[in-house]
């Protein structure tokens, strides 16, 4: 009951609060805004906000990947719209499709603890990118108009050495990560618990670094295209905003719009609309209705959750590396690989392998690199599909 209490009055807050910000904007300049807008450049807005959520999916895969855990490229790329529907018409921001994502993970055989550090670990990749995007902004834009105009409102921006403390902000963003795991692979506690096992052997990988590199690559691309969205929005209402303007705006207005406080990030996300393009003298009716198209863009792509998700083999379980999963299914199975080298290699480990997930299987822990005996390895072809 309280639960359900909780969810209606997170509507009747976002409601109020987008009420609010369009009446402190003005509701008759909001509308003409709208009325005025270039579809063109709102159908340019959309395919850009498409290109950031398929890639966000690619690099919640890929991060998922980094856990040992194997998924479809369809598959997650369906899962990740399907929660993207529930972020923008169900109460909670983006709490409900984050949790949908650690859900259907789950139901494919991984555990629940990597299910879950996947999809939080991905939206703090995109947060912590979003920070290095912001900040880099900032410094390129240090000395144009649009800096000087502020500094003129802030005059305690106009002798600080604000190029320096940009990127060295950027570079704290994104290295702090990279320090954080070497500190993780150090100190993590060593206990007789299979899930601790299982992180000590993620941390531990050799490809620690390449999977590191693959998520600020990822986290980039989406965060670039989701700014353009944000601009393409700014064009169609013949409001002229530098690239770098609106990814140093794109900070608050994306942090304020996770916010659990209501759905979809709506009124959240116009409030800081207003305030940060409003430093850059960005009206107030225009950035609300920049901030308000964006949302649009969210509700129009719900409709992609209504599409089915592509059936996964049952045989989705902890997986591992294509190579590892072939060598331990030709030990499992006595059958020759498809070519004379690979048959040599599983034949020479079949014991080794063996031996390895006996042990496995009596300590409660997952060897690096080996399948979990839980269920079997996900096949070659369903993990590239």
């Amino acid at each position: 009951m309280k639960r359900r209490a909780l969810r209606w009055l997170r509507v009747v807050a976002a409601f109020a609060l987008l009420g609010a910000v369009v009446w402190i904007a003005g509701p008759a300049h909001v509308l003409e805004a709208i009325r005025g807008a270039d579809a063109r450049w709102l159908a340019l807005g959309l395919a850009a906000n498409v290109a950031a959520n398929t890639g966000s999916a690619l690099r919640w895969r890929e991060l998922a990947r980094w856990f040992g855990m194997l998924a479809p490229r369809a598959w997650a790329v369906a899962t990740y719209f399907h929660g993207v529907a529930v972020n923008a018409l169900l109460p909670g921001a983006v709490v409900g499709g984050d949790m949908l994502r650690a859900f259907s993970l789950q139901r494919l055989g991984h555990p629940g603890l990597e299910a879950g550090m996947s999809v939080l670990l991905d939206r703090l990749s995109g947060l912590w990118m979003l920070c290095v995007v912001g900040f880099v902004s900032i410094a390129w834009g240090a000395d144009s108009e649009s800096t000087r105009a502020l500094a003129a409102r802030w005059p305690a921006l106009a002798g600080s050495p604000l190029v320096q403390t940009a990127l060295l902000l950027a570079f704290a963003c994104l290295v702090g990560p990279w320090l954080a795991l070497l500190v993780l692979r150090r100190w993590l506690p060593r206990r007789d618990s299979p899930r601790l096992e299982r992180m000590h052997a993620a941390l531990r990988t050799g490809h620690a670094g390449r999977h590191y590199l693959v998520q600020v690559v990822l986290s980039t691309i989406v965060q670039l295209f989701a700014i353009a969205s944000l601009v393409c929005a700014a064009r169609a209402l013949h409001v002229d905003v530098p690239f770098w303007v609106m990814a140093a705006s794109a900070v608050p207005i994306f942090v304020f719009a996770t916010l659990p406080v209501s759905f979809g990030g709506w009124g959240t996300r116009e409030a800081a609309a207003v305030l940060a393009l409003g430093a850059f003298g960005i009206a107030a009716p225009s950035a609300v209705t920049i901030s308000m198209i964006y949302g649009l863009y969210g509700l129009a792509q719900a409709v992609g959750g209504l599409a089915p998700v592509p059936r996964v083999p049952q045989a989705a379980g902890v997986s591992a590396p294509a190579s590892a999963s072939a060598a331990s299914g030709a030990a499992a199975s006595g059958a020759a690989a498809s070519s004379a080298a690979a048959s040599a290699a599983a034949a020479s480990g079949a014991a080794a392998s063996g031996a390895a997930a006996s042990g496995a299987a009596h300590s409660g822990a997952t060897p690096p690199g080996a399948a979990s005996s839980s269920a079997p390895p996900l096949p070659e072809r369903a993990a590239r599909w």
